[in-house]
């Protein structure tokens, strides 16, 4: 009888081990997981079992540090003790469907809707860091910034050197920026080096180092934008701390500049962006803030003048956190929820718009019920895979009527707004995409005030005036190969 040869019995290991990693994946991608993203592994798994289950186990689940976990959970714990102090605004004072929502809200985000804020929008981009740098020459306590990509550079310089002068002179300033998102852009160690030496006490979020037992999901980030000082003024938007061209020669030879949207806000919804700095530099450093930086509502003076935009005082905000660790997606759930209240129109920017089903069909739904919804995106995407993904959408966005206006290249839109009828407006850090529901930690701004909706309205008639519209004629033009790549991007998109 003829002996197996070696390489014989490790083709029949491998088929082995393949059929049996097909039969476990049947059993386990499935569950808690969508259907979409439960059948894109299912599918590479299926095609190449090895390769495919070895990248799930890399990027496939969101699983973060225990001790991570139980520190955010407590952090959670003490903001909802601290928000139930908090004077929200009255249901009665609400529609019932954004009373709902504004409830939703606060059961998954923990933060109520409260009133009595002043709200003017930041536009641009060097003046926006310039008016942060003014706010932070102001402080007397405290500074928090909390920003997802984070450079030290010509244009954010001024902004860094009001942090030292603020540490110099006793101001506690605390700064946290994400470690993957801010690492790869260039002058990186030198940032390092020079905050070493600057008094400003900084961290990075969600640092990977594998010696000291910090294992998950490489691509996991925090993706939040905001500012915080003395409790009486806070920032939040899509600006990212780095000079608009990101550092990057390709992008300032192409004369790429990154076009944002920041909100400055006033009153007791500052004590709410502050409690999601806090929660976030104790999950990081488990170091406690500590509790003067959360102040109540009479710690902000409501009539402090107001860089930038005319303000609108006596706005309702609410702020919702989201991300990893927290109840799934409540950043999806607001928006869909919203979208669907709409009688009259949506306008939506979101430079990566890469929708679940969830948010396809309620976007798709309202148009298709005579909604009038149009949708600001970039010309060019600066990132390929995303960049197709959504292309990939656009077919069945404008068959169902809505209108898609494209940004002029090379500047990249990376401002994240919407706004339902005249009655809410929603601004933050936040994408549209799989990733910004399911892997950043996002912070979102709900604001539902006639007043705030028309400021914000005007950009978005900026952006129209500016923008070319896409037709669905022209769409269909493209030839197969590009809808090829598109559809394998968005079968990319759904690996979450």
């Amino acid at each position: 009888m003829d002996v197996p040869s070696v390489t014989t019995v490790l083709e029949w290991l491998l088929l082995t081990l393949e059929v049996v990693l097909r039969i476990v994946a049947l059993g386990v991608i499935p569950g808690n997981r969508k259907p979409s993203t439960g059948m894109a592994w299912l599918l590479l798994i299926l095609i190449e079992p090895i390769i495919g289950f070895t990248i799930f186990l890399l990027v496939g689940r969101t699983a973060l540090e225990r001790k991570r976990v139980e520190r955010q959970k407590e952090a959670i714990g003490v903001i909802r003790a601290y928000a139930e102090r908090q004077d929200r605004v009255p249901d009665d004072e609400l529609s019932a469907s954004l009373a709902r929502i504004a409830d939703l809200n606060q059961r998954l985000g923990a933060l109520p809707l409260v009133g009595g804020n002043q709200v003017s929008l930041a536009p641009g981009y060097r003046e926006v860091i310039e008016q942060m740098a003014d706010e932070v020459d102001s402080a007397v306590s405290y500074v928090h910034i909390e920003f997802y990509i984070t450079a030290w550079d010509e244009v954010t310089e001024p902004l860094f050197a009001a942090m030292e002068r603020a540490a110099a002179r006793g101001v506690a300033v605390r700064l946290l920026f994400d470690f993957l998102g801010s690492r790869r852009i260039a002058g990186y160690k030198a940032m390092l080096r020079r905050l070493d030496g600057s008094g400003i006490d900084w961290h990075p979020m969600l640092p990977l180092r594998v010696l000291k037992g910090r294992i998950r999901r490489p691509d996991l980030r925090n993706h939040r934008k905001l500012m915080v000082v003395d409790g009486r003024v806070g920032y939040t938007g899509s600006l990212n701390l780095t000079e608009p061209g990101y550092n990057k020669r390709a992008n300032h030879k192409r004369g790429r500049e990154w076009v944002e949207l920041m909100v400055r806000l006033e009153g007791p919804v500052v004590a709410s962006l502050n409690a999601v700095f806090a929660s976030d530099w104790y999950a990081e450093t488990a170091d406690v803030v500590d509790r003067h930086t959360l102040p109540t509502p009479s710690d902000a003076p409501a009539d402090a003048p107001v860089p930038g935009s005319e303000a609108v005082r006596d706005a309702a905000c609410q702020v919702v956190p989201s991300g990893p660790g927290l109840v799934a997606e409540n950043n999806l759930r607001m928006f869909t929820a919203l979208i669907y209240t709409a009688t009259d129109r949506i306008s939506l920017t979101s430079p990566y718009f890469v929708p679940d089903e969830s948010l396809l069909y309620a976007v798709t739904t309202a148009a298709q019920r005579g909604v009038d919804v149009e949708l600001f995106v970039s010309e060019i995407s600066d990132q390929f895979m995303v960049g197709r993904a959504q292309a990939s959408y656009y077919k069945a966005l404008l068959e169902a009527g809505v209108r898609i206006y494209r940004y002029p290249a090379p500047l990249i839109l990376h401002a994240k707004h919407f706004t339902i009828d005249a009655d809410v407006a929603v601004i933050g850090s936040s994408n549209m995409d799989m990733r910004s529901f399911a892997l950043n930690y996002e912070i979102s701004l709900m604001v539902p005030d006639a007043a705030v909706v028309t400021h914000l309205c005007a950009v978005q008639d900026h952006y129209r005036s500016i923008s070319r519209e896409l037709t669905l004629a022209e769409w269909l033009r493209r030839s197969p190969g590009a809808k090829y790549v598109d559809n394998v991007m968005r079968l990319t998109a759904a690996l979450q």
